[in-house]
């Protein structure tokens, strides 16, 4: 017998998780007398700074539903996954504890699955190993990790993209820390059926995972719209401000889609707005296609077009009919 329910919407950018996830929070506290509570799983959402670039829900939108892990630290202090999970954790815990339903919205994938499945096995990369490896880079690029790699974990170089230097990188630091490959700790990762959410840290509790998507072609068009809307909300001087408070842009906050384009116009290397336009659009559309590559693996789950589609709202009135 569960005792009580996990709500996901998950889906590629611009998808509209928030505006989905809002409305059916208030169907539920409304119409089922639910308590529920949002946790976001959008790692850019975690950053004060970070907000028209990100789409971040506005403070109208979270008035009346209580949202946790947006606006939680300063981009000069990423997060990484293991804080990510600590906190998830408790406050999924917390949530269940106070009688009430846990909601992930978001599109980070990485951090739903670790969430759900679990990280590798290993030690926090050491401090002086990381410090090494980026002053390595720094001086001579990546070409002598990708050096290390061929000696220490050829098959990382296989599965890896020559451009994807943060990975690269990743896993050199792995390997000086923890003495083995990383490769190694993502076969025996994948033995744990990754991809199953079925089987997840949570076994009490009743699993529902609403994935949302729209038809490429319209996804394309709303994409442009919102980068357009960014553009016009005021992008560039959001970016502009963080420089002026001191930010280097080298932040890996500031490495993402949106804040890495703008970067570039404001140094000259993008030479107009429409140049930063076709960047920032072609960049997001990249990205979806990741993401939608990682969700089509996850089983289960209800795939929803949130433009047209009510089963979403169907399958909840079922769900809670029958409790």
């Amino acid at each position: 017998m569960k005792k009580g329910k996990l709500i996901i919407i998950s889906g590629p950018t611009a998808c509209a998780k928030t505006k989905t996830s809002i409305e059916l929070s208030l169907l539920l506290k409304n119409t089922f007398k639910k308590n529920v509570e949002i946790i976001n799983f959008d790692s850019l959402l975690f950053y004060r700074e970070l907000n028209i670039g990100t789409a971040k829900p506005t403070l109208s939108e979270r008035q009346n539903i209580t949202h946790h892990l947006i606006d939680i630290t300063s981009a000069k202090n990423p997060i990484n996954a293991a804080d990510y999970l600590k906190s998830a954790n408790f406050l999924i815990n917390d949530i269940i504890v106070k009688g009430a339903i846990p909601i992930l919205v978001g599109g980070s994938g990485f951090y739903l699955r670790a969430l759900l499945k679990g990280m590798y096995e290993t030690k926090s990369t050491d401090d002086v190993v990381q410090k090494e490896v980026k002053e390595l880079y720094e001086r001579e690029g990546i070409s002598p990790i990708i050096e290390k790699l061929k000696i220490h974990d050829p098959q990382s170089l296989i599965t890896l993209h020559p451009n994807d230097h943060y990975r690269l990188m990743r896993a050199i630091e792995f390997f000086l820390t923890c003495g083995q490959p990383i490769s190694k700790e993502k076969e025996r990762m994948q033995k744990e059926k990754p991809y199953d959410f079925s089987e997840n840290k949570y076994p009490s509790l009743d699993l529902l995972h609403y994935y949302l998507d729209i038809p490429k072609e319209l996804h394309w068009e709303i994409i442009q719209s919102r980068t357009r809307q960014m553009i016009k909300d005021g992008l560039i001087n959001e970016v502009q401000a963080l420089l002026n408070q001191g930010f280097s842009g080298e932040e890996k906050p500031l490495q993402s889609i949106g804040y890495k384009e703008t970067m570039q116009f404001l140094n000259g290397d993008l030479k107009n707005i429409d140049q930063l336009f076709e960047a920032i659009i072609v960049a997001t559309r990249q990205l979806a296609k990741s993401q939608r590559t990682f969700f089509a693996k996850v089983i289960p789950k209800h795939k929803i077009n949130p433009l047209v589609d009510t089963s979403i709202r169907n399958d909840l009135l079922k769900k809670f009919i029958v409790d």
